[in-house]
């Protein structure tokens, strides 16, 4: 990509793989699963022409970031750990800086907010709300009463299980599958059917993504495998136990919540009454929110120029 600098940086005992391009107020972008710092390419390249310097890293188990073999290295303590460093090192001449995260970035990224508000400008979440904990009953436990087994959170439990069922279907497969998904409601992966269709069946790329962008995303996690990515699902009851002391606690930073009517993360688990009757602004009292019309999950790359334009109209306002 035009202009785009990637380094290597030493963060926090693991190598983190950085791509950047601009110059001034710093905006970290982080990304969920299953994708990488590419997920920002349309991002980086306008807030850099705006003014800003684009940072979006490879979290850990991504990419060309290390992955470490033990599952239990990827809490929110060792992702916000990793982000400190960075910032540390890419913006330690800024005493804050903007951030804007999606998916897996996006729950990251309110746990930074949460753990270190002092580094946080503004923040810009897309697509997964504030979760905030509830002390009566861990999360994994939560959704299988809900959904059941199949539910993909539930699925991505055992070690090396779903590994090996998307390995059965390739890499090429699941990264066409997930990209493409639009169903607004609960995403369920039962044994032997995973997303529902014959592996053989043709997907077609919505405008939105190239073939070139799919060999990309499939190029680095042949490489790398789902496994690094998957452990962040693996620790969600273990981060239930490590966030005792936040239970009830606010997130202070200003926010802009954007999130698309067809995301499946909008159509489950009662997310649109949290959004929408008032606990989420309970949770996150300097809070804006934007829904998207006809918008599924990915819409970082979905509505790229849009959620472009989002960040900047807000972030703008706290330089």
């Amino acid at each position: 990509m035009e202009g785009v600098e990637h380094r290597t940086i030493k963060v926090n005992g693991i190598n983190m793989h950085v791509a950047e391009k601009g110059q001034g107020p710093v905006v970290l972008f982080l990304h969920g699963f299953p994708e990488l710092w590419y997920s920002w390419r349309h991002q980086i390249q306008t807030l850099a022409s705006l003014g800003y310097r684009a940072v979006a890293p490879d979290l850990r188990g991504f990419g060309d970031t290390d992955a470490p073999a033990d599952s239990s290295s990827y809490t929110c303590f060792h992702v916000v750990g990793d982000l400190m460093a960075l910032l540390d090192a890419v913006a330690g001449d800024q005493e804050k800086v903007f951030v804007v995260g999606h998916d897996w970035g996006a729950i990251m990224a309110w746990y930074l907010c949460l753990f270190r508000p002092e580094r946080v400008k503004a923040l810009v979440n897309l697509s997964v709300q504030f979760f905030p904990r509830n002390p009566q009953m861990k999360i994994v436990e939560s959704m299988k009463a809900v959904y059941g087994d199949d539910y993909y959170i539930c699925r991505f439990q055992e070690p090396g299980e779903i590994e090996a069922e998307f390995a059965q279907i390739g890499t090429a497969r699941v990264i066409r599958e997930f990209l493409t998904l639009r169903h607004p409601g609960p995403l369920f992966l039962p044994k032997g059917k995973l997303f529902g269709h014959p592996p053989d069946a043709p997907i077609t790329l919505p405008s939105w993504l190239s073939e070139d962008d799919v060999n990309y995303y499939v190029s680095k996690f042949e490489k790398k495998g789902f496994t690094g990515g998957i452990n962040y699902y693996r620790n969600l009851d273990r981060n239930w136990e490590l966030l005792a002391p936040w239970t009830g606690a606010q997130v202070k930073v200003p926010v802009k919540f954007i999130v698309g009517d067809q995301d499946l993360v909008y159509n489950s688990l009662g997310a649109q009454d949290f959004i929408h009757k008032g606990e989420f602004k309970k949770y996150v009292p300097n809070l804006e929110v934007v829904v998207m019309e006809g918008v599924a999950h990915f819409n970082n790359q979905e509505k790229a120029d849009e959620i472009s334009e989002h960040i900047h109209d807000f972030i703008k306002k706290f330089e």
